[in-house]
This record gives structure tokens, C-alpha cells and sequence, in this order.
């Protein structure tokens, strides 16, 4: 043998060894993280393409704008000028604009639009959100295998709203991120942790959450895996510090004494005005809530009930939680969506049991049934998620509006955005620097707007006395069933107008598209 051929025969061995020692190193990082990089992703996904907000998340959106941009200038802050129906915590927005400031920082230096410290934001709370969900799925694995850990990650990503709730800045969203923490504590058997964490989430984000936390520590105590005075004594100081921070830090921010949550509290349950805005039956969150959220996982998930005797003691709390919310008239989704990952446990040990037994006849069929469901999933998420794209016409309006090139870009450009653009799309993160300027004023009559003198008015009305409808923005309207393919398809009506004002000449030098 030659001197080359030794070289080249050692240099071969040589590479192989490097290369067997890289595909090591990523399959020990695929395996420590792989699930996390498919679940952020598909959230990632549902941030870029659905980057806007509703009304219902704005209070936290505008504070964690007003914590990155104005800081120590609590004057300019968007709750006092629009405080909203209730009170809410700054505490969650505090700590996601903690966390995002480094990037927004980034942004600002690279003089980019605030639009991008939207994204920043929602992906900050997703990855806080999505951690917590990790430690939970990690428990999981310790107690049932890594086999229901994975059809649990199958699951959750076949769904629409848990990956898309994750990243919208509600105060459900972030107890969410305390209740994963609370499931991992209690699969884990640190059971006075996993009550501090739900007396956390209840005191406070969302008070709500007692409906949850008091079945758990039932249980616990029929079970006497806690006393009594166990509980008194490690829950009590958790409690009152939980209770003094929240008043510290929110008096601070609303400038008067005040617990946020007691107050949503008395405002839902004591005087029930919630139900104002909107109720539905008893069994709306099983009928038609539960449905939507689980998708395949719902029918599976009531089949390992049956099938597993220890997922039932980690069901029963969450199921009666659902019960105890269902005697409220006003129901949404987001009220419930921290039920959904013990759900989607009890669907994952089903589908395990039906994957490792589908060579037997039976089993066999229900394992066709499910590759059937999951199939249907994966199309009523696809769905949703076109539904959602076109729900936000607003933040779409006001995007295009400010992408138009003007000759005179030192004039001020007055926006008038009225209520309802407000509450579909449209956030303070989504407002440019000068020369643009605008006005959420409320309560301004149609005939008076023209007397104001605003360049332009984003607006539900299609027709406005002085001004001229530019362009108009679709919105989601229903989803229309057919015999055909696709047999789904979402219908889009016009919901959002952008006018000119008629004394602007220089606005029609452009070629609009009206809006007939």
C-alpha cells in the first residue's frame, strides 16, 4: 500500500468520524428540540401571516407599546385615554416588553417601522407560552413514554387555536403560560407548586382560574396527596404576595389603588354585566367550543378516558372547571383554552394505544378512523386559518394605505380611524412616524367629520359626505359549503373603506381603485 493511498484511506476515516460525530450532535439537538422547532414554527407561521390583533387584545398590545416607546412616560399612555370596560394587570405586558426590549432596541436603531415590533412581541409571548408547554410535555413523557409525547405534539400542531391563541397578547394567554407550568408541577407530584402557580394565574390574570384551581385542590385533598393545613400554610403567603404585587405595580400604573382582577371579578360574576356581550347555552363550550379547539383530539380524548385509569384523575378537575364556567351566560373560547392540553393528553394515549394495537382487526379500523380525523383536522385548521387571514381588514387598510408613495411627504397626514376599524386590525404598533398622524377620537358625527379636516378616514361606512372612497378592504363573512372541490370556501365581503378628503387635491393624482 502507498503513501497516498494510506493518506487518502485515513483521510476518508477522518471524515466519516466528523461526519458521523455531526449527525450525532443533530440528532441529540432534533431530539431535545424537534418538537419545539415544529410547534414554534407553525406559531411563527400564524404571527407573519396573521400579524394584527383584536379588540380584545389590546389593552395588553397598547401597554407593551407604551412599555418599549414611552417608558417612564406614563401621561402618554394609551389605558388612560382609553381605559376599557375593566381594569387589567400591566404585570404580563411588563414582562413581555422585559423580554422583547433587546430586538425592539434593534428595530428602532435600524430606524425600521414599529410594525416589526409587533411580530417581536407576539413571538416573545409565544416563546414564553410555548416553553411552559414544553415542561408540561416533558412530564409527559416521564409518566406515559415518548410515544404519547409525540402524538401529543401531532395533536396540538393539527390544531388551529392553541398554536394561535399562544402568541396573542390576552390575559387567558398569559395564565395559560402559569397553567402549563401548574400541569408539569402537578404531574410531576410538586403539588403545593402546582396550587402557587394557579393562585398566581387567579390573582393575578384572569380570576376565572379559581374555577380550575378549586377542583384541583379538592382532589388533592379526597386524595391526600395535600392537607389542609398543609395547603393553608404554603398557598396563604403565595396568595397575599401574589395580591400585593398586583396592587403595587397596577396602582402605580392606573394611578389609583387598585386589584384588576378583584374588579373583573365583581364586573362578571357579582354584577354579571358580562353577559352584555353575548350569551350562549349551557352546553355551548361542549358542543361547539371544545369541537372547534380539538378538532380529531376531541373524540379521541373522551376514548382515553375509557382506555386509561390515570389520565381520568388528571381530566376530572379540568372537565368540571368547564362545568363550573358554563353556569356563566357570556362563553368564549379563550375562556377555556387552558383545558385544552390535558384534553389533548387524553387524546394522545388513545391514539398510542390505537397505533400500537392496529394490527388486530379492531384496532385496525379505529386506526383507519383516526388517520380519517386527523385528515379532517388538518382541513378545518386550513380553513380556520384562511378565516382568520381575512378577519383583520383594518390592519390590511391602514398597511396599504401607508405603502402609497406621495409626492409631498412634509404636509401631515391627518387618519381618522372610527371604532369599529379600532377593534379589527388596528393597533399602536401599527402607526408610522411623521408625516402621519392619527385620531381614534369616538363619537364623531358622519356630517362633522368633513369639518375636522382629516386627509383620510378609515371607516366602515362606504359613503361620507366630503370625501371620496379610495379603496375598500375585505373581510371574513362565513364559510360557504359545497358539493365540489374545494368543498370549503371562505366568503369575503367589503368591511373597511379608505376615503380622501375631497380638499386634498393631491391624493386623486393617484390611481385608486374606488370602492364600487
Amino acid at each position: 500500500m502507498d503513501d497516498y493511498e494510506i493518506l487518502a484511506r485515513g483521510s476518508s476515516s477522518s471524515s466519516s468520524s466528523c461526519s458521523c460525530s455531526c449527525c450525532k450532535s443533530g440528532a441529540r439537538f432534533m431530539e431535545r428540540y424537534g418538537y419545539d422547532l415544529i410547534l414554534g414554527s407553525i406559531a411563527t407561521f400564524y404571527v407573519l401571516f396573521i400579524p394584527y390583533t383584536k379588540v380584545e387584545e389590546s389593552f395588553n398590545l397598547q401597554a407593551m407599546h407604551d412599555f418599549l416607546y414611552h417608558r417612564h412616560h406614563l401621561d402618554n399612555y394609551d389605558h388612560l385615554e382609553f381605559p376599557g370596560v375593566v381594569p387589567r394587570t400591566f404585570i404580563g405586558a411588563l414582562l413581555v416588553s422585559i423580554v422583547s426590549a433587546p430586538f425592539v432596541l434593534i428595530t428602532t436603531f435600524l430606524h425600521l417601522p414599529k410594525f416589526y415590533a409587533l411580530l417581536i412581541v407576539r413571538m416573545a409571548l409565544g416563546c414564553i407560552v410555548l416553553y411552559t408547554l414544553r415542561l408540561f410535555r416533558r412530564q409527559i413523557r416521564n409518566k406515559f413514554g415518548h410515544q404519547v409525547e409525540a402524538f401529543f405534539v401531532i395533536l396540538t400542531a393539527i390544531q388551529f387555536h392553541l398554536l394561535f391563541y399562544s402568541t396573542r397578547p390576552l390575559p387567558n394567554i398569559v395564565a395559560l403560560g402559569i397553567v402549563n407550568l401548574a400541569y408539569g408541577y402537578w404531574f410531576e407530584g410538586r403539588f403545593y407548586a402546582a396550587l402557587n402557580s394557579l393562585i398566581f394565574a387567579t390573582t393575578v390574570f384572569r380570576c376565572d382560574m379559581l374555577l380550575l384551581l378549586a377542583p384541583l385542590g379538592l382532589q388533592l385533598l379526597l386524595t391526600r396527596d395535600i392537607s389542609l393545613w398543609g395547603a393553608l400554610k404554603r398557598c396563604t403567603s403565595m396568595a397575599l404576595f401574589c395580591i400585593g404585587l398586583t396592587i403595587l405595580v397596577d396602582s402605580i400604573m392606573w394611578k389609583r389603588f387598585l386589584w384588576p382582577e378583584f374588579e373583573v371579578l365583581w364586573f362578571n360574576s357579582v354584577l354579571n354585566k358580562s353577559s352584555e356581550w353575548g350569551t350562549h347555552a349551557f352546553h355551548w363550550y361542549f358542543t361547539s367550543a371544545l369541537p372547534r379547539a380539538l378538532l380529531a383530539a376531541y373524540p379521541l380524548s373522551l376514548f382515553g378516558l375509557l382506555l386509561d385509569r390515570r389520565v381520568r384523575s388528571f381530566t376530572f378537575p379540568v372537565l368540571a372547571f368547564i362545568l363550573l364556567y358554563s353556569k356563566l351566560p357570556h362563553k368564549e373560547l379563550r375562556f377555556i383554552i387552558s383545558s385544552v392540553p390535558i384534553f389533548n393528553l387524553s387524546a394522545s394515549i388513545a391514539a398510542n394505544r390505537i397505533y400500537n394495537n392496529r394490527k388486530k382487526i379492531i384496532w385496525n379500523f379505529l386506526f383507519l378512523i383516526m388517520l380519517g380525523l386527523l385528515l379532517l383536522s388538518l382541513a378545518g385548521t386550513i380553513t380556520t386559518f384562511m378565516a382568520s387571514y381575512w378577519n383583520y381588514p383594518s390592519g390590511h387598510a391602514l398597511k396599504e394605505l401607508q405603502g402609497i408613495d406621495y409626492h409631498n411627504d412634509t404636509d401631515e397626514r391627518w387618519v381618522h380611524i372610527d371604532t369599529f376599524s379600532a377593534m379589527n386590525g388596528i393597533s399602536r404598533f401599527c402607526e408610522n412616524d411623521f408625516p402621519w398622524r392619527y385620531s381614534k377620537e369616538e363619537q364623531i358625527n358622519l356630517q362633522e367629520l368633513k369639518q375636522r379636516n382629516f386627509t383620510f378616514l378609515i371607516n366602515e361606512h362606504p359613503v361620507i359626505n366630503g370625501f371620496k372612497c379610495l379603496f375598500a378592504k375585505d373581510g371574513f363573512s362565513r364559510v360557504h359549503f359545497k358539493f365540489g372541490f374545494p368543498p370549503i370556501f371562505v366568503v369575503k365581503d367589503p368591511k373597511v373603506f379608505v376615503h380622501g378628503n375631497l380638499v386634498h387635491e393631491d391624493i386623486f393624482s393617484k390611481n385608486w381603485p374606488g370602492c364600487s
